[in-house]
């Protein structure tokens, strides 16, 4: 066992030597190779960050909540269809609270975009949501200045309003907004409350936003729309049991019969998470695809120089094996160099993968981190290629008859 690791060590050496003494023709030869493994594992990285600010932002929407909708997240038929259904109106909303089994929240929605003004500071394309008592439960809604709305400000329909954190800052820069009234398109509202800051979903701020009764907004900015029905089950385990049930209640609330088909959609978050999970799953495929054809033409390469490279050391493998050496150590010694060019590409392949990756996460709003796993396919690749495409010039090696090798010039 000592013997095989001092043979390893010894053509490991000659590697490397041999490596050196012919630098530009070692770095040409590894620049598939480099390109290959910079490749998958620069995709890989990419993804991993998408992959944790897509799980930060996704849990937003709950796992445990449903949206009904008139039209689906994701599309996949005729648009004009969707575009056709009734809208969902509040007679739904009431139907399901009165005979939903399974324990939840239940929460109509709706909103519009409007210019937001106080003084003279004004924000346009303001998002206003409307608000019902369950709304702080199912949106997480935390409050950091004033309170939320009452029983009594959404019954009777009131102006008034709670702003995101972007408005506070924004209208009232150096004031408090408690208490003032500002004007929401033509409406005047009066601030009672400020929300807790929440950050971006996808890229959109969630702190751009004003609460305001559900009562209030259809009095002030109108009755035709269509609401999205929030659902949060209070026990997650019970989530495909609602979903049924409510598919069901949704039918029957809007007369439907046995044979005619949903005019409403159920989404939830699995339907952004498969869509995600097809998106990336694209991305590998390619990046693979990319990085296997580079490093088939860098296998290529670097078997091409390895016959060079034994044709001009013939003289050399003629000595070794007029000294003794055997054929499955000249074969071992050409492995090893072949697999030694392939790691290096492939190590200075990841070290350009931490660079990009650092410039990514730096210099864009995307999220980027090198992966374990990607560090360690990435050198097996590499590894692989340098054996498989070095055994036949290893063989072509161990063939050479040592007297034509020693009168070879």
């Amino acid at each position: 066992m000592k013997g095989f690791f001092v043979k390893i060590t010894e053509n490991f050496i000659i590697a490397f030597r041999a490596l050196n003494e012919n630098r530009m023709r070692s770095i040409l030869t590894t620049g598939g190779i480099i390109i290959g493994v910079l490749t998958v594992v620069s995709v890989a990285s990419i993804v991993a960050g998408l992959n944790e600010g897509f799980a930060n932002q996704i849990s937003d929407i709950g796992s445990s909540t449903l949206y009904i909708q008139k039209y689906p997240w994701m599309a996949h038929d005729d648009w004009f269809e969707y575009r056709n259904r009734p809208n969902i109106k509040m007679a739904s909303v009431d139907f399901l609270k009165e005979h939903v089994q399974t324990p939840s929240y239940i929460m109509p929605s709706t909103g519009t975009g409007r210019n937001v003004k106080y003084k003279d500071n004004e924000l346009e394309d303001i998002r206003v949501s409307s608000a019902t008592e369950e709304t702080p439960e199912v949106e997480a809604l935390d409050i950091e200045l004033g309170r939320f709305f009452t029983g009594n400000e959404i019954s009777h329909r009131k102006n008034s309003v709670v702003i995101g954190w972007d408005l506070k800052e924004h209208l009232f820069p150096n004031e408090d907004p408690l208490g003032k009234k500002i004007r929401v398109g033509e409406s005047h509202f009066n601030v009672i409350g400020v929300l807790k800051k929440r950050g971006k979903i996808f890229g959109q701020s969630q702190d751009n936003i004003v609460y305001i009764p559900i009562g209030a907004l259809f009095k002030n900015f109108g009755y035709h729309r269509s609401l999205t029905i929030i659902i949060k089950v209070k026990d997650p385990m019970d989530l495909e049991k609602a979903k049924e049930e409510i598919g069901f209640l949704m039918r029957v609330s809007r007369g439907l019969r046995p044979i005619e088909k949903d005019d409403f959609s159920i989404n939830q978050q699995s339907v952004i998470v498969d869509a995600y999970k097809k998106l990336t799953g694209g991305l590998y495929t390619a990046a693979i695809g990319i990085g296997a054809l580079s490093l088939l033409v860098g296998g290529i390469g670097i078997m091409n120089i390895m016959l060079v490279s034994v044709t001009e050391r013939r003289r050399e493998i003629g000595i070794r094996k007029a000294l003794g050496a055997t054929r499955a150590l000249i074969s071992l010694q050409f492995i090893v160099e072949s697999v030694v060019i392939c790691s290096v590409g492939g190590i200075i392949a990841i070290g350009l993968s931490f660079l990009m990756a650092f410039a990514i996460d730096k210099a864009t709003p995307f999220p980027a981190t090198v992966p374990v796993w990607s560090i360690f396919m990435g050198l097996g690749f590499s590894s692989f290629v340098g054996l498989f495409f070095g055994i036949y010039p290893a063989r072509q090696a161990a063939k050479l008859n040592p007297i034509d090798c020693l009168h070879y010039e």
